[in-house]
């Protein structure tokens, strides 16, 4: 089974095909940032022209890197939601189009599902087992039951993990994307600040928060520009506090997580990390300290397959495939798509989804 995935639900435009086997025969990727760096973030109208200049090319880069004709595919997958809903728009109607001129299946994926079934594609992971999505756009601790079959322990009450970074790297100046401007500058911290809060820390349930922890990070820059005392120095030392504040509050909340799933799934057999902050080296290792602890397996794909990518989509068709699934050309894109329909909506922004 070979199967075309694309993605187009923030700021890459990307296009993969894999194989049933496993093997990714391509994996190509547009990415925005130079588009959206001036304004310190992702802009929605940006980024839908983007991806319809950019993904017939991005499509075409991906079968030839594949050395493939679409009469050689068994069906094409691509993001239905939840996301961007201009550049969802974009994503599902070339693929609807490329489905019923070549008479291939269509599969129309959960971006969600994609992240959640990458340790599955990476590592052949067996159900269930524990996700940690963590992105710019989600916040999530599920058990991954099976495939379509996800259970909500925990997600964010406000921001998303990423789109916090984002929001501090502009706050001091750092640039976009956050998470990996806050990593640089945190690398060169003499005096890391300690006090940051560490919201939800300790809480019953599995829930997060990050926008006291953004307002603290404001309040100590604010501080520091009067004082005249906001220097390079300060940044590091600030985005180094600011990066372990948010990676013990993740901490915590996985623990936390690990221990109600290990008591309700005796089998579970990892923990696993997707999302594009799953790429920040230092919430790795210590994840993989917590893991040790708790004597389970971590894993944690390549870097390149937690951030947005279509191999990822891919590989959830054809999961879905396998089962007999497909989309009808009627699918309609989500903007909103919650993994598990039946846990209850929170408020934030980082559960859009």
């Amino acid at each position: 089974m070979v199967v075309l995935g694309i993605e187009s639900s923030c700021d890459e435009t990307a296009a993969a095909v894999v194989a049933g086997d496993r093997r990714i025969l391509s994996d190509v990727i547009f990415a925005q940032i130079a588009e959206h760096r001036p304004y310190g973030g992702v802009v929605p109208e940006i980024a839908a022209r983007a991806h319809l200049d950019h993904l017939d090319e991005t499509i075409a880069a991906a079968m030839d890197q594949a050395g493939m004709a679409f009469a050689d595919l068994d069906g094409i997958a691509v993001t239905g939601g939840p996301g961007l809903i201009g550049g969802v728009i974009v994503g599902v109607m070339m693929a609807k189009a490329i489905a019923l001129a070549h008479g291939k299946a269509l599969i129309c994926v959960n971006h969600l599902e994609g992240h959640a079934l990458t340790a599955r594609l990476t590592d052949n992971a067996a159900f269930p087992y524990l996700l940690l999505l963590v992105s710019g756009g989600h916040c999530q601790l599920l058990v991954v039951e099976g495939v379509g079959r996800y259970r909500r322990l925990g997600a964010t009450i406000d921001d998303a993990a990423g789109e916090a970074f984002d929001k501090a790297a502009k706050l001091m100046g750092l640039g976009f994307p956050g998470g990996p401007a806050v990593a640089a500058a945190a690398a060169t911290a003499l005096h890391p600040v300690q006090d940051l809060p560490r919201p939800m820390k300790g809480r019953p349930d599995c829930n997060f928060s990050f926008s006291g922890l953004k307002t603290a990070l404001r309040q100590r820059v604010d501080s520091l520009r009067a004082d005249g005392r906001f220097d390079d120095a300060a940044r590091a030392d600030l985005a180094a506090g600011f990066q372990q504040a948010v990676v013990d509050c993740l901490i915590d909340r996985c623990a936390r997580a690990l221990t109600l799933a290990r008591a309700e799934y005796p089998a579970l057999s990892a923990l696993v990390i997707a999302g594009g902050v799953a790429a920040n080296q230092h919430l790795r290792e210590a994840l993989q300290s917590l893991a040790a602890r708790h004597n389970v397996a971590l894993l944690a794909p390549p870097g390149r397959l937690c951030t947005d990518n279509a191999a990822m989509i891919a590989w959830a068709g054809i999961e879905r495939l396998a089962l007999g699934e497909r989309s009808g050309f009627d699918f309609a894109p989500r903007p909103r798509w919650p993994l598990d329909e039946q846990a209850p909506r929170l408020a934030g922004a980082g559960v859009k989804a």
